[in-house]
């Protein structure tokens, strides 16, 4: 018998303050990075799709985001990727 599935993870990378294309508000937007693995015998083998995105605090609207997109509003906020994760992981 073999057991295979998928787990997705997903990592705050900032907190970002940006104008919701929505609801028209200056609110916070957490940038998320969700990754799916692959896992035969609940081990993670190999990433099979990466989706980066950012949600409005204030109407909930998420929107994708490109990898290029992301790493400008990183570069924007001042942060880099990896060096900071909300919540703080134990």
């Amino acid at each position: 018998m073999v057991i295979f599935g998928f787990r997705t993870k997903v990592v705050v990378l900032a907190m970002l303050t940006l104008l919701c294309p929505g609801c028209g508000n200056r609110a916070a937007h957490p940038l998320r990075r969700a990754v799916t693995k692959f896992t035969l015998f609940f081990i993670s083998l190999f990433p099979v799709r990466t989706a980066r995105t950012t949600q409005c605090t204030f109407c909930g609207l998420t929107s994708r985001v490109s990898r290029d997109q992301a790493s400008q509003l990183l570069g924007q906020a001042g942060e880099r990727p990896g060096t900071r994760q909300y919540p703080p992981q134990g």
